[in-house]
């Protein structure tokens, strides 16, 4: 007997290591979570916090390895479900969430993990109409809080003259205050929560402070964009696909399911800086084959790509639920779905596909460690979610065993190499790229310990020719600057730039203007 339970103990492991090739975590496994999200601080990626619907949210001090349940989060306006995570340049984390009575959006924020959350606030309360499926952002140039979000006149509403539309409000005081709601949709839809109603807003920020946006309807997936925080948005919708089949389809075994869009945008410097990635899943191949895509936009939304298949399986089976993160230090693409590839009769895994070449070609994984089996009788939420950064990835997503349902997710990590980052992280540290200089000039500079930053671009002689960065505050790591625009004016030549934190030069890069 002994030596038996020992040989299966062992096989166990074997086929554990075989089917899963990360280590999968269980976030939490009590009172039936699903619908979840996870964020990580990026000054500090220990640092982490996950939500579930309706009421749950979790912290990790060690990269997901383990979590805690917070103090339960009590809100003034009720707890009513779709719970979104951002963190800022602080550290500081934020959580969005719909009220009980679905009449405005709710922000509480948590400046230190375990602690307390600072004062409720709130967003698009408009009378009697309804606010739904929320996402924020945050510019990591000036820590300005971005949230878009889909207005009913009446949820449910079957009434031709109920329409939905696209919101946006901002704060730029961490939350303390929110600017007043505006309309950034060109088309609205109907209030019925399917093909034709405006839903699924998630928000990006660009290389110079562009806020992004793209939402499905009537017309397909449509993309907006704001040039000055928030302001001022398009005219008319960009188009970026007809969607075949729209946005709410059915696959069995799953009560609802949806294929809404993600849009992110690179930042990080490298070759793809400024593309924006929307990331979506439909059954334009038939209602037996839904699959995961992604169209990519190289010029600031003006036009989009033929949309790429992310799953490389053969055709005829279901991936479903996506979500997508760029990774703002490699420019690697992550995207998480659930997948059916491997299994028969409803029986689920999840996959991440991981993108090098800018959204070109995807490489399959998959992370889940064993299949499970949905059932219509339990809701499993409208999404999954991913956040990566300098190699750290944390997908999540919920699984069914019987009737209970658990959180997961994967402990991924990819070392990044130096000449990727280019920066050493023991030191501040400067660099810029490309140089010499002709279209395109980012800085990327380590800041080891937070402090005052300038950047100024000196000629040969010592005379000072521009400012980039004049006495602003950036916390601890790597921040990528798009200085361009200071350059495009200075002759041709040899430069250098100067990289000083608190009146001090840390580091000097020579540059070259063609």
């Amino acid at each position: 007997m002994k030596k038996l339970l020992t040989t299966s103990l062992l096989f166990a492991l074997l086929w554990s290591t075989i089917n899963a090739q990360f280590p999968v975590v269980t976030i939490l496994d009590v009172n039936q979570p699903e619908e979840p999200t996870i964020m990580m601080d990026y000054t500090n990626p220990a640092r982490m916090m996950a939500a579930t619907n309706i009421t749950h949210v979790l912290h990790s001090i060690d990269t997901g390895k383990t979590w805690v349940r917070l103090l339960p989060n009590a809100s003034a306006y009720g707890l009513g479900g779709d719970p979104v995570l951002i963190a800022d340049t602080s550290g500081s984390f934020y959580y969005f969430h719909l009220t009980n009575g679905l009449d405005r959006i709710a922000c509480q924020r948590m400046d230190s993990l375990g602690g307390t959350w600072a004062n409720e606030s709130h967003m698009g309360l408009n009378g009697t109409k309804d606010q739904d499926k929320e996402w924020g952002t945050v510019d990591r140039r000036n820590n300005n809080l971005y949230v878009t979000w889909t207005e009913f006149d009446r949820y449910g509403s079957q009434n031709s003259s109920d329409s939905s539309r696209i919101m946006f409000s901002r704060s730029t005081d961490r939350g303390q205050t929110w600017s007043n709601a505006i309309q950034i949709n060109e088309i609205s839809g109907n209030c019925i929560d399917n093909d034709e109603t405006t839903e699924g807003a998630v928000p990006c920020v660009g290389p110079n402070g562009e806020i992004y946006v793209s939402w499905a309807g009537s017309a397909g997936i449509v993309f907006d964009r704001s040039l000055d925080h928030g302001n001022t948005w398009l005219n008319q919708d960009i188009f970026v696909d007809s969607m075949p089949g729209g946005w709410n389809y059915d696959v069995p075994g799953i009560s609802r399911c949806n294929g809404l869009p993600v849009t992110k945008c690179d930042t990080s410097g490298g070759i793809y800086n400024g593309n924006i990635y929307i990331n979506w899943t439909d059954q334009r191949n038939g209602e037996t084959d839904t699959d995961v895509w992604l169209a990519k936009s190289t010029d600031g939304g003006n036009t989009w790509s033929t949309p790429k298949r992310v799953n490389n399986d053969p055709p005829g089976r279901h991936q479903f639920l996506t979500w997508m993160d760029v990774d703002q230090i490699t420019g690697k693409i992550y995207v998480v779905f659930y997948d059916r590839r491997d299994t028969q009769n409803n029986y689920t895994e999840v996959y991440m596909a991981i993108s090098e070449d800018g959204g070109d070609t995807f490489e399959n994984i998959k992370i889940s460690e064993s299949s499970f089996l949905p059932s219509t009788n339990v809701f499993f939420g409208d999404y999954t979610n991913i956040v990566a950064y300098n190699g750290i990835v944390r997908p999540i997503w919920a699984r069914l065993d019987n009737t209970s349902l658990s959180v997961k997710t994967a402990i991924i990590n990819y070392e990044v190499p130096n000449s990727i980052t280019g920066m050493n992280k023991n030191e501040n540290d400067l660099i810029v790229y490309p140089n010499p200089i002709k279209k395109q000039a980012i800085a990327k500079f380590y800041n080891k310990s937070g402090g005052i930053v300038s950047l100024i671009i000196y000629n040969m002689e010592g005379k000072k020719e521009a400012t980039v960065i004049d006495n602003q505050y950036y916390g601890t790591g790597q921040h990528n600057i798009d200085f361009f625009h200071k350059t495009i004016h200075l002759q041709a030549g040899s430069y250098m730039l100067a990289f000083s934190v608190d009146e001090k030069i840390i580091d000097t890069q020579s540059i070259v203007i063609e």
